[in-house]
């Protein structure tokens, strides 16, 4: 019996060992971290390092636990979202340098933010930039003209040196007036402070960015979204075209609409005349464009496509129109600067299966790759194609290079980018719907993202250069329009 007693207890012992084993197992598969399993199963790329790889998996890892201490240690005392960001961007020694800070959060109209000093330049927008290394003699690079490559919106920027020519030293100004999305936003022609932005909620603001920044007039008269704008070559002179089918033809002054156009679809995109103001072209849903006079209204010429026009702009000579469709193809169209006759010339098909409307086309007289007159287009699928045009074949389109990003859900524009000096590449910026700001170069088939601008919350639809080229405005889902400072370069 008692043995019996012995080898029972042993039995059981056992069994009690074999459950606190299991129980104990049980613990450290609830006690792994998902998260860790997902960083470190990453695909790495060809020509990624090793060593960034490893510490972009472990601060992955680290992420989340940081982030809700910070988010815990956090007291808002009725601060936005810089001022959180730039909170857990602080430095060590935060305390000695801590300083007054700038009023960086979207709060007022038009609200003029003074120079920065050099510690709210590290906190107020982050940006990197880089550019080919000109001393390494690398010339097989740039004598690249024609490739296509595919990237993300989150490429991280390059950084293989330090080069200002499109780094911001932060926020010139905020508005934040507007409560819907602001779907267009441009600068007057020849001008480096009026900047007008049309919302979906049908009204066009026009600012003034000079100091200090403010408001001119607010123009409500559409009912529905403002598809696109266009200045007079006088900026005396507002065109918008809306939704609600109608182009509305406004006096900035007086803040007035002077004549209204109804159309029977909706108007998608509108530019003047860059000799001949008198006319006005317009591209609507029912596959045409249209050629208005300016000053009566009337209809003097009208063109068809194969689907509805979504963006167009002029040649500098007014001879040539450039039209993007729902279907993703550009026509080349020529245009009588003095009868306003039109006649199809070109199209050029995309290669795609699924065909995208292009939310894009900016025509520039002059290009260092090309040697000469170029294009651009951006699709709302994420597809950013660079054409030169031969003029002298009535604008007949070569695709130079192209990138793809990341599909879209809103129409996110793009806009060239300031010719600075013979050693840099083709670059351009686009909006993103990760809220960011990002520059490319389209010379370069890796690393093509040089730069990138963080301060909007939302994504960003709109982009526009000024005159002078020393601000970048730009719009996003929610209403937020904010105004960059691009630093100086020699």
């Amino acid at each position: 019996m008692a043995e019996q007693r012995i080898e029972e207890k042993k039995i059981n012992s056992s069994a009690e060992e074999e459950e606190d084993k299991a129980e104990k197992k049980k613990k450290e598969k609830e006690n792994v971290d998902p998260e860790l399993f997902s960083c470190l199963l990453q695909p790495v790329t060809s020509d990624s390092d090793s060593d960034y790889i490893s510490v972009r998996r472990f601060l992955l890892f680290r992420k989340a636990n940081s982030g809700g201490l910070r988010r815990r240690d956090w007291r808002c005392n009725g601060k936005g979202y810089v001022a959180y960001r730039n909170f857990i961007r602080r430095p060590r020694n935060w305390e000695t340098l801590q300083s007054p800070s700038l009023q960086g959060t979207p709060g007022n109209s038009g609200r003029w933010i003074p120079p920065p000093s050099p510690l709210s330049l590290l906190y107020e927008a982050e940006s990197w930039s880089s550019s080919r290394d000109v001393q390494s003699g690398n010339l097989d690079s740039s004598r690249r003209t024609s490739f296509s490559s595919n990237a993300s919106d989150t490429d991280r920027p390059r950084q293989r040196g330090t080069e200002p020519a499109y780094s911001f030293v932060g926020m010139h100004c905020i508005f934040d007036q507007c409560k819907t999305s602001v779907t267009v936003l441009k600068f007057g022609h020849m001008s480096s402070d009026l900047l007008a932005y049309g919302a979906s909620d049908g009204t066009l603001t026009v600012c003034t960015v000079s100091e200090p920044p403010s408001v001119l007039k607010e123009l409500k008269g559409h009912s529905k979204d403002v598809t696109d704008f266009d200045f007079s070559s006088n900026n005396q002179y507002i065109a918008s075209s809306s939704m609600d089918k109608t182009v509305r033809v406004w006096e900035i002054s007086k803040g007035l609409c002077i004549r209204v156009i109804y159309g029977v679809s909706s108007q998608l995109c509108i530019r003047f005349h860059p000799v001949n103001n008198n006319f006005l072209s317009v591209g609507n849903a029912n596959k045409e464009m249209t050629v208005f006079n300016f000053s009566t209204g009337r209809i003097i010429n009208k063109t068809f496509f194969d689907s509805e026009v979504t963006s167009m702009d002029h040649d500098h000579t007014g001879q040539l129109v450039f039209c993007g469709d729902g279907q993703g193809c550009i026509y080349s169209v020529s245009m009588n600067s003095h009868t306003g006759a039109l006649s199809r010339s070109h199209r050029h098909r995309s290669n795609g299966r699924r065909k995208s409307p292009v939310t894009t086309v900016q025509y520039r007289s002059f290009s260092l790759l090309a040697r000469g007159p170029v294009l651009l287009t951006c699709t709302q699928d994420g597809s950013l194609s660079f054409f030169s045009v031969a003029l002298e074949v009535q604008g007949y389109l070569t695709l130079r290079c192209s990138l793809k990003l990341t599909p879209r859900i809103h129409s996110i524009r793009a806009s060239f980018c300031p010719l600075l000096s013979l050693e840099k590449g083709e670059y351009i910026v686009s909006g993103s719907e990760d809220s960011n700001v990002y520059f490319y170069d389209l010379t370069r088939p890796k690393h093509t993202c040089v730069n990138k601008l963080q301060g909007h919350r939302f994504p960003v639809i709109g982009v526009a250069w000024n005159h002078g080229e020393n601000l970048l405005a730009s719009s996003d889902f929610y209403g937020i329009v904010i105004v960059w400072k691009r630093s100086k370069t020699t």
